[in-house]
């Protein structure tokens, strides 16, 4: 059962490059955005994986958590940057 899981998470880690190359090439920023929650997603099931195959899973859950927090709060400050930066300001006129 134990190689079930090592082969998984060696398949997830190859899965995780796919999104890496649209962080890299993207050709805007949402395009990057969207590769890097796809790869965080990612990670946190590779992170379940590793805790399984070390027989800790409660302390990497723990950690997973704090890793799905940051990953949604640094989306939410980066789509937040981009629409502020759309914005055309106002004249007083």
């Amino acid at each position: 059962m134990e190689s079930f899981f090592l082969y998984s998470a060696v398949l997830l880690t190859i899965i995780i490059a796919v999104p890496l190359v649209r962080v890299i090439k993207g050709p805007s920023v949402l395009d990057r955005l969207l590769a890097t929650n796809a790869i965080a997603s990612k990670t946190i099931v590779l992170i379940c994986l590793i805790g399984f195959l070390f027989g800790r899973i409660d302390m990497f859950i723990d950690i997973t958590l704090a890793y799905a927090i940051l990953g949604f709060v640094g989306s939410l400050i980066i789509a937040k940057y981009i629409s502020l930066e759309k914005k055309e300001p106002e004249d007083g006129n």
